[in-house]
């Protein structure tokens, strides 16, 4: 049985050495391995990771299992894997108006999905939903909850889109559950997931743009997640394309965000109830369509290469309700970077990811492995 965190901690395992928990991080980002190479990576003696791993052994979270010999002549390595079933961990992404909720266990495999119509947006009945989901599936570990806006220590600083300023989340979640809660930005958790579980793991420097209801960014240098002094995301949204081009909803000018955005895409075309049926009068050939969308994939490419520039970094993931748009204007995409990006385009690995909100729920639920491995709320 799991025992109750620690005050002040988000960690099942507040006893736990910082290297065993290096250690554990390690094993999660690279996969089973030798205990030489665990130790390589992390620079550690033997006998450091030797207790480090007999910690994690004894709390249930590492196991051993076969061997490897790393020369003819040299003794077998014993390979250490996680022991991902040994917990669970429940992940909240919040929409304006839609809770997609997400079981993994400590690899952040996913073992159930919940998709529920939040009932309210007030607050306390939105702290009573996740409760309700939570106590369905009991023997959880730690809740994550993802959310867009700006979050502080547990503390939903600003949601727009669910009208919320300064509402304590994490404490009330905690509260009702009685289980460790982490709230972090979306944005932010899913690029900590993508760099631990995803397309960048174990790479020193990555970016994540999204696109559709908004535009965000994330971004991983030396190795760790990027976040601000002020609890701010990384905002890239509104470096300018086009000085002439049309408004976004800060009356900025020409910005990549009044491109991009999918509620300034219906409101730039006439006639369009939804972002799905632009789509498909881009597809289907309209002029005032392609128009758009070219010119929405242009300042799409430019983004990108800004923020090529910015970090030089060795993988930049792009996904979001809105890739369609990229689907439509990849050479119009490709056109922007070549005009913004100061080095080869090619150095540019550029991965697009199918977009699912079940993969943001995920992203919460790393967000509670995270914090349940670091300690850090």
């Amino acid at each position: 049985m799991t025992s109750p965190p620690r005050a002040g901690t988000t960690s099942p395992w507040p006893d736990l050495p910082e290297a065993a928990r290096d250690v554990l991080l390690d094993v999660l980002i690279h996969g089973p391995g030798p205990r030489v190479e665990i130790a390589l990576r992390l620079r550690l003696s033997r006998a450091t990771l030797t207790r480090a791993a007999r910690a994690l052994v004894a709390h249930g979270l590492l196991v051993e299992g076969g061997t490897e010999r790393r020369s003819s002549t040299g003794r077998p390595s014993e390979i250490l894997h996680v022991r991902g079933e040994a917990h669970r961990f429940l992940g909240v992404k919040l929409t304006a108006d839609r809770c997609y909720a997400t079981v993994t266990d400590l690899t952040a495999t996913p073992s159930e999905a919940v998709e529920q119509p939040l009932r309210s947006t007030d607050p306390d009945e939105v702290v009573t939903q996740i409760a309700a989901i939570a106590a369905d599936r009991p023997g959880l570990t730690g809740i994550g909850i993802t959310l867009g806006g700006v979050v502080r220590g547990g503390v939903v600083a600003d949601a727009g889109f669910l009208g919320w300023r300064d509402v304590p989340l994490a404490s009330a979640v905690t509260e009702a559950t009685g289980l460790p809660v982490t709230v972090d930005n979306d944005v932010q958790a899913l690029t900590s997931a993508e760099h631990w579980f995803g397309a960048g793991a174990g790479v020193d420097s990555m970016v994540l743009i999204t696109i559709g209801a908004g535009v965000g960014v994330g971004l991983v240098v030396d190795g760790g997640l990027v976040q601000g002094a002020h609890g701010l995301p990384p905002r890239f949204a509104h470096l300018l394309v086009d000085p002439g081009g049309p408004q976004c909803g800060y009356g900025h000018r020409g910005c990549a965000s009044s491109y991009l955005m999918s509620h300034v895409i219906l409101r730039r075309l006439d006639g369009c109830a939804t972002y799905d049926e632009a789509v498909e009068r881009a597809r289907a050939g309209d002029p005032d369509a392609g128009r758009v969308f070219a010119e929405a994939g242009y300042a799409l490419g430019v983004l990108i290469g800004h923020a090529a520039n910015f970090i030089d970094p060795a993988k930049i993931l792009l996904t979001g309700d809105g890739l369609p748009l990229y689907e439509i204007a990849s050479g119009q995409v490709r056109a922007g970077i070549g005009n913004t990006y100061e080095d080869d385009p090619a150095l540019i690995d550029l991965d697009v990811r199918p977009f699912d909100f079940g993969e943001w729920a995920r992203a919460a639920a790393a967000l509670a492995i995270k914090a349940a491995i670091t300690g850090a709320a």
